[in-house]
């Protein structure tokens, strides 16, 4: 396994993968488009690191729920841990010029938000400047890696590679083929995922949300129906939700956690898809007001209340 690992922008997961694969051991370079992108980025690096930091002494002293992205359970060593922590925020490296970024990289993650022309332009961009043996991976959440797969230039070595947030507490990597990545990729794949202390889950079959979105996206959806229709607000339906099973957050509180940004490309993602599925689906799908949901989001974003990350989303922070 190649030590070199890239990422692709900086956002909430991008952030949590960039500092799970440090933490890990590996050579970490995250690429930037620009200043202003780095300087965006590395207050999400201080707050995983924190987060870190919070759940290790959580861990040590019992108050808080074990993180298997840290420590095997019950064998935690508080110093060691601690000390790879510090040594992960340290050695991450930030980089705007994509040629050294990338160089040498055996193994490069896109991490961007849920544009796909945004995606497109990006993989044409980076394809003629790779190492013939680099790995490319998209982090995406809805997308089909073969959407993207003739912009590579290495059809056969990309895949889709998805994490679930709260990277070193929820330690799933989702691991999904497109018809023409090699089996040899797939494997090498899966391997990494599980050199970070992930469970690797192999998905053998393309599907649109994986298999934690697929779960996962139908339920914002809902939540966001239900509030741009004026049925309820935003803490009702989550109260509803976390109080009536026990769940420990609701879509809100989700959507804030992920950022506004994603669950607005989403939105527009699936405000696409009726016409394009079956008589069946769209009957499913069809009642949903998509075009609600996405003028609340933009509101929401134009207002800088992006989520969690930016202080303000749905909730204060």
């Amino acid at each position: 396994m190649g030590r070199k690992i890239a990422l692709i922008g900086g956002g909430v997961l991008g952030s949590q993968i960039a500092f799970q694969t440090a933490y890990c051991g590996f050579d970490v370079t995250m690429w930037l488009r620009s200043e202003s992108s780095i300087e965006r980025a590395k207050p999400k690096i201080d707050k995983v690191k924190e987060s870190y930091i919070n759940a290790i002494n959580q861990m040590a002293d019992g108050t808080g729920p074990w993180c298997l992205g840290i420590a095997d359970e019950g064998q935690l060593n508080k110093e060691e841990c601690l000390a790879k922590v510090n040594k992960a925020y340290e050695n991450i490296k930030y980089e705007l010029d994509m040629k050294a970024a990338f160089s040498d990289a055996y193994l490069i993650i896109e991490c961007l938000t849920e544009n796909e022309q945004d995606k497109i332009d990006t993989f044409k961009k980076i394809a003629p400047l790779l190492d013939p043996n680099t790995i490319l991976a998209s982090n995406s959440s809805t997308l089909l890696p073969s959407t993207f797969a003739k912009y590579t230039g290495r059809p056969d070595k990309f895949l889709a590679l998805h994490f679930a947030n709260s990277i070193w507490k929820n330690n799933t990597a989702e691991v999904m083929a497109q018809p023409q990545t090699s089996k040899e990729s797939f494997d090498k794949v899966v391997e990494f995922a599980n050199d970070i202390r992930m469970l690797a889950l192999p998905i053998l079959k393309e599907k649109s949300g994986y298999l934690l979105n697929s779960l996962l996206v139908p339920f914002l959806l809902s939540g966001l129906d239900l509030f741009v229709n004026g049925v309820s607000d935003a803490k009702s339906i989550d109260l509803a939700w976390t109080r009536g099973t026990g769940a420990p957050k609701g879509p809100f509180q989700i959507i804030d956690t992920v950022g506004l940004a994603t669950a607005y490309e989403i939105v527009l993602q699936y405000q696409k898809v009726p016409g394009l599925i079956s008589p069946l689906l769209k009957k499913m799908l069809l009642p949903y007001n998509y075009k609600g949901m996405a003028e609340v989001l933009k509101k929401y974003m134009d207002d800088g209340k992006m989520g969690e990350a930016s202080g303000e989303g749905f909730y204060k922070y």
